[in-house]
């Protein structure tokens, strides 16, 4: 539950701390004292969207903190996984510069208004008055009877069993073609893999044939130069080669080293080398029949890489990607050609998906059905004591094509008075009735929702006398398993709670603050004494509210 929230240059809170309790905690002021406020910086602190418009005029920056305790073991978790400390103590804490930047913390670490929006949704929800106004749209509807039904699980089955349904229908689609079009297909894909089998394409032989290219081009040069190094190796009839001096070389060495041992290793070195120049020698002549001019070959590579050039300007950068695609469209133009097949298959492969899926689709409509009958019963029963007797709450259901959410289309219809025929809500609510009709739904709601505080942001709009004081026994029963907070402008309500704070504005120095003031037992007598009578205080103002926290006291 939420057990603090300090707020500093918050519009026009300059700096407040405020302490919420167990049970019902309700806030009362002027309108305009800064009662949104609040809930604003309750929005920011769980990392939903703000702008810096909510920093005070002035200020640098406007800084948020809340404390929570008995945190959701659902929040923990989620905490954990994400590398956070579990914690059941934790501090959430937001800054807004004038500038609009934003940062956030979970307990002193860093964190993004979205990973806070993750991660503590489920720490509080707020009902403000669109909520009231959202009951009125049908496609909330189904929501809320999934939420009381619990039946997450059964969904999941249902939405995955979809998924593959949708798939399957949409690779019928893509075979369901025009014939024109689909022969043109693969007449061009008959030409393409034809084009590039005929080919017969190796990986890599491009570089193989540009080198071969590079030696016949060159063949005259490197012959010369084979025959020059033969020759300077060899020697000649008018001078000694390097093979013959090498041998001559040798021989001195290997003598000296026969008189100094310590030549030995020199004459073998130099014995190698003669026999390793030789063997070069002899390697070179015998290359050289391999450098004999080709023309007719030259011509052979020349066209090979042509070809290889032409097929890349079509199908790829490289000859690899050539041979890929040729690949891929042996692949394409085998599917078309035997579609039959796969369509027979996807065709058997959809009927079963529908089975299932229509079957499971029928026992998420039932978890509904049923979730409606419990739903209403609680609905009727608070309604009534709301001061509503003879509400009707129906379901107009109907059963339609397989979709996202599966085959239910829902939406609530309500007769206020006996004899009436249920309308839509939108025709029918008045703004008193809404907001009891959503209370009422959010108190059969409570037990189902995990949700440990739940605001409430003037509930009461367009209720007063009778009605008002049984929404605050609703409040006020929600609230034992529930932290509610409660902004209101009624007695009634303000009189059954457990905490009660006065939101108060001041005006010094042409300057607007707010502040907030947890009340005592005389400070709550004045408090409702003022929702009473107005800026006119009277005594007999004074003893209704006294006599209304008697009554709270006797019947808590």
């Amino acid at each position: 539950m939420l057990s603090s929230l300090q707020i500093e240059n918050v519009a026009v809170i300059q700096k407040a701390e405020v302490h919420f309790e167990p049970g019902l905690n309700v806030l009362t002021g002027e309108t305009g004292a800064g009662k949104s406020i609040l809930i604003d910086s309750i929005n920011a602190i769980l990392g939903n969207r703000t702008s810096k418009d909510l920093v005070r005029t002035g200020a640098s920056k406007a800084v948020i903190r809340a404390a929570f305790e008995q945190v959701p073991s659902a929040v923990l978790d989620k905490l954990e996984q994400s590398g956070y400390e579990r914690s059941e103590a934790l501090l959430l804490s937001r800054e807004i510069t004038a500038e609009g930047k934003s940062s956030c913390r979970i307990n002193g670490m860093p964190a993004t208004a979205a990973v806070l929006r993750d991660l503590c949704g489920g720490l509080i929800n707020i009902n403000g008055q669109h909520d009231s106004v959202g009951l009125l749209n049908p496609a909330h509807h189904l929501g809320i009877l999934d939420d009381y039904a619990q039946n997450r699980t059964v969904f999941q089955e249902y939405y995955t069993l979809y998924r593959k349904l949708v798939q399957v229908k949409r690779e019928l689609d893509a075979l369901i073609t025009d014939e024109a079009e689909k022969q043109r297909k693969i007449d061009l894909l008959q030409y393409q893999v034809q084009e590039i089998e005929d080919a017969g394409l190796t990986a890599g032989e491009e570089q193989t044939l540009e080198n071969r290219r590079k030696v016949l081009s060159n063949a005259s040069a490197i012959r010369d130069r084979l025959a020059q190094s033969y020759a300077l190796l060899s020697g000649s009839d008018d001078a000694a080669g390097a093979v013959d001096l090498l041998g001559e070389t040798s021989n001195a060495v290997d003598a000296a080293a026969q008189l100094d041992p310590a030549l030995t290793a020199a004459a073998a070195q130099l014995l190698d080398l003669y026999y390793n120049a030789k063997d070069v020698a002899a390697d070179l002549i015998g290359r050289l029949d391999a450098y004999d001019t080709n023309d007719a070959e030259l011509d052979e590579v020349e066209q090979r890489l042509d070809l290889l050039y032409r097929l890349k300007r079509k199908y790829g950068n490289t000859v690899e990607d050539v041979i890929a695609f040729g690949q891929k469209a042996r692949e394409e133009l085998d599917s078309i050609q035997h579609s039959q097949q796969r369509y027979d298959a996807l065709q058997a492969e959809k009927l079963r998906l529908y089975e299932k899926a229509r079957g499971k689709a029928e026992v998420l409509t039932q978890t509904r059905l049923k979730a409606f009958e419990e739903l209403n019963t609680r609905i009727s029963g608070t309604l009534d004591f709301l001061n509503m007797p003879g509400v009707r709450m129906t379901l107009r259901h109907t059963r339609g094509p397989l979709a996202s959410h599966g085959q239910d289309s829902v939406e609530f219809y309500i007769s206020t008075n006996p004899g009436e025929a249920p309308k839509p809500l939108a025709k029918i609510a008045s703004g008193g009735e809404l907001s009891r009709i959503t209370l009422a739904i959010k108190n059969a709601m409570a037990d189902k929702d995990a949700v440990p505080t739940v605001i409430y942001d003037e509930i009461d709009s367009g209720v007063s006398g009778k009605a008002a004081g049984r929404i605050g026994e609703v409040l006020r029963q929600s609230a034992q398993g529930h932290q509610i907070l409660c902004i209101t402008h009624t007695a009634q309500i303000a009189a059954l709670a457990d905490c009660h704070l006065l939101i108060q504005k001041n005006v010094s120095n042409e300057r607007t603050y707010t502040e907030i003031h947890p009340l005592d037992e005389n400070g709550r007598v004045e408090a409702l004494a003022r929702l009473i009578s107005g800026d006119h205080v009277t005594e007999l103002s004074r003893a209704n509210a006294r006599e209304m926290l008697q009554e709270r006291k006797h019947s808590g």
